[in-house]
């Protein structure tokens, strides 16, 4: 074959190749196909975990309406039937691990976060092991906040607090977020002031000790 045949070949070659659409929906599909699939996770995965958090923002504010009346049925205890009505509406999901819930009371809702007050005797903006302090929550030592733990009288200001691990939905997207073990934190709380359901008000910082070790 002559040098011009086989220019003229090749060229014939690669203008037959260019043109030739055969297969090309196989190809375009094999490359989208993960993306479509890693959006679409991600799509329903993201709305499971607002779901989710949605879900636990309202049972709490339901656990606290529960909480302000000071009612307990006779087969529960007040702190039962306030912690059981987070565990009810969060059955639904699947969790790693329990329902964990706290509450916190404080007198005003200016003290939510506050640390115990202490005497500053070095002038370091911090206390030290020795400063005198009161004992807000009478727990016998000096903390950061200063709420009590529990439900709290009347009129005293309580903060609800609720942490669940969310199990993911598919592994691909806890690889994805960096979860080590499949699950990602939620967490919601929110605060509220007790019914006068008593004629005894609660003031933690009235009978407060003050300690000085």
């Amino acid at each position: 074959m002559h040098m011009p045949d086989i220019k003229r070949f090749c060229r014939e070659f690669v203008d037959r190749w260019s043109r030739d659409r055969n297969g090309a929906a196989i190809v375009e599909f094999a490359l989208a196909f993960p993306i479509v699939i890693g959006l679409t996770m991600g799509i329903v995965e993201m709305g499971h975990i607002a779901f989710a958090n949605a879900t636990l923002e309202g049972s709490v504010r339901e656990a606290s309406r529960r909480g302000v009346t000071g009612f307990a049925p006779d087969s529960s205890s007040r702190e039962d039937y306030v912690r059981g009505r987070v565990i009810e509406l969060m059955e639904k999901f699947s969790l790693d691990g329990p329902v964990e819930i706290s509450t916190q009371t404080y007198d005003s809702f200016g003290d939510i976060g506050e640390p115990e007050p202490f005497v500053d005797d070095n002038a370091n903006g911090s206390y030290d092991v020795g400063e005198c302090f009161s004992d807000i929550n009478q727990n016998g030592q000096w903390d950061s906040d200063m709420g009590m733990a529990g439900l709290g009288g009347a009129g005293a200001i309580v903060v609800y607090t609720a942490d669940v691990n969310l199990r993911l939905l598919t592994p691909a997207f806890a690889w994805f977020t960096g979860s080590q073990n499949g699950s990602v934190r939620l967490s919601a709380s929110t605060a509220v002031r007790n019914e006068p359901f008593s004629l005894v008000q609660q003031n933690n910082a009235a009978g407060a000790p003050t300690i000085c070790s």
